[in-house]
């Protein structure tokens, strides 16, 4: 035993037990001498045998009385051994019980965290369907029902950047109109081209959309679509295409779905113009596109007096078909 840790192991149950037999052990070998002398020595003197006889009395009244000191103590060890004992069962309930707080204050506070993200999500989402509301308000501000429409598309090489990468090849207008009860379309532009146009024009095509009143309109749709790109210099040189339905398409049937396939002019007009910083057409980030339904058949010459709503007279030499 390390000399630092005697007084530990002197205070210990082990060491009083073995204190304790060890005087047990002396009192037997006493008594047994005891036995011995009263036995064998009868020839010693009576005053001799009588003073041994005291001495070894003296000597067991002794070791009784540190037998009994020591039993005082051991029970009085146990006592406290018995106690702390308690008392660490005491601490160790208490120590369970902080630990089922301390998870249950986790639980909790992970629990108030996902609470936390799941709001911030669900604020994320109203935000956006918030902000599609306002578009769609600022829309329907702008709803055409003559079967002309004219759109304005900003951050245009944003938006040609978004195509060139693929992240968004094409864009929609806002929905328009023929009448109140009319037909209802929208006009669809892929910036880079489409099929056998991509990377050379952009493609403009017409979509025509599920009206409310479609049971009492005529189908297939066959009136001719007139697209214009607007000049936005005094040059006034727009760039003007039609095309006709093909009324054996399912492009111009009877919409079933929210919208039919896009149909129209794939190679409507050249990129390499358009992406010159010199063009006509991008002024500003933004180009103008009229998109116009001819219901009368109008004859071409009469076709560039349909589009100087916000121009002047069309140049004929754009007069495409």
């Amino acid at each position: 035993i390390l000399r630092c840790e005697l007084k530990n192991h002197y205070q210990s149950k082990q060491h009083q037990y073995s204190i304790l037999n060890v005087i047990q052990q002396m009192k037997l070998q006493l008594e047994d001498a005891q036995r011995t002398y009263n036995e064998t020595d009868t020839n010693i003197p009576r005053k001799t045998t009588v003073m041994n006889h005291a001495f070894v009395l003296s000597q067991l009244d002794e070791l009784q009385e540190a037998m009994g000191m020591f039993e005082n103590g051991t029970e009085t060890m146990n006592e406290d051994v018995q106690r702390l004992n308690t008392e660490l069962l005491e601490h160790q309930n208490k120590l369970q019980h902080l630990k089922e707080n301390a998870s249950n204050v986790k639980l909790a506070v992970e629990e108030e965290h996902m609470s936390y993200e799941a709001m911030m999500r669900n604020l994320e989402v109203l935000s956006q369907e918030l902000m599609s509301l306002k578009d769609k308000i600022d829309e329907m501000q702008y709803v055409s029902y003559d079967g002309t429409f004219l759109w304005k598309i900003t951050n245009f090489q944003e938006k040609m950047n978004d195509a060139l990468s693929e992240r968004q090849p094409s864009i929609y207008s806002t929905p328009f109109y023929s009448s109140r009860t009319g037909y209802k379309m929208q006009a669809r532009l892929y910036l880079n081209g489409e099929g056998n146009a991509r990377r050379t024009h952009m493609s403009l095509f017409f979509v025509l959309m599920r009206g409310l009143n479609d049971a009492i309109l005529k189908f297939p749709f066959n009136y001719k679509v007139i697209f214009c790109l607007y000049d936005q210099t005094s040059q006034q040189r727009h760039i003007i295409d039609s095309f006709r339905p093909d009324i054996r398409s399912s492009s111009f049937q009877r919409s079933r779905s929210e919208m039919n396939i896009a149909s129209g002019i794939p190679k409507f007009f050249s990129l390499t113009i358009i992406q010159r910083e010199d063009n006509l057409y991008v002024r500003d980030g933004t180009i103008f596109i009229k998109i116009m339904v001819d219901f009368g058949d109008m004859p071409k010459t009469l076709l560039r007096f349909a589009l100087t709503s916000v121009t002047s007279v069309l140049e004929p030499t754009f007069l495409k078909r």
